[in-house]
């Protein structure tokens, strides 16, 4: 029931009209999507995940990312892996519940309807985590959704 709250559709993050990455979320994670450029070996990538900052390269270049982040993440676990001429680095947010209106801090942020349906989306994940019996992927909010992370009492942490 959970994969059915999951994210329809990742967001695209433009810069200068060219898409730069793709991303989505879900409560505990923040997940980048960077199409790598072709005949580059994989062992000459690199990422550098920190508390606030990421960077994105290839090594012995200027890097293709270099940017604070929306919010802190826990960097023991935090990760990027190459898949398919894709690099997918999950981002563990330090706020379990925070909604992110983009991985780069003051860039390529949701418009406010997008990220009210963030928001929305995670508070029924935070249900389902909570009451795994119940099935919540039909249900809706009507009027403004709560804060995931505060709402009757906060998240769990059990």
């Amino acid at each position: 029931m959970a994969e059915k709250l999951a994210p329809e559709k990742r967001h695209d993050f433009i810069h200068n009209g060219q898409k730069v990455f793709e991303w989505d979320q879900s409560l505990e994670e923040v997940n980048m999507y960077i199409t790598l450029p072709p005949n580059v070996p994989p062992k000459a990538f690199h990422c550098k995940i920190e508390s606030k900052h990421i960077e994105v390269g290839i090594k012995g270049n200027p890097p293709y990312l270099n940017h604070d982040l929306s919010a802190p993440v826990k960097t023991d676990c935090s990760f990027w892996t190459l898949e398919d001429d894709i690099m997918h680095i999950t981002l563990q947010k330090r706020e379990k519940g925070q909604t992110w209106a983009s991985p780069i801090l003051g860039q390529g942020q949701l418009d406010p309807y997008a990220t009210d349906l963030e928001q929305k989306r995670l508070m029924l994940q935070r249900f389902q985590e909570e009451n795994p019996g119940f099935d919540f992927s039909q249900a809706q909010f009507t009027g403004n959704c709560p804060d995931p992370r505060s709402f009757m009492g906060g998240i769990r942490s059990d």
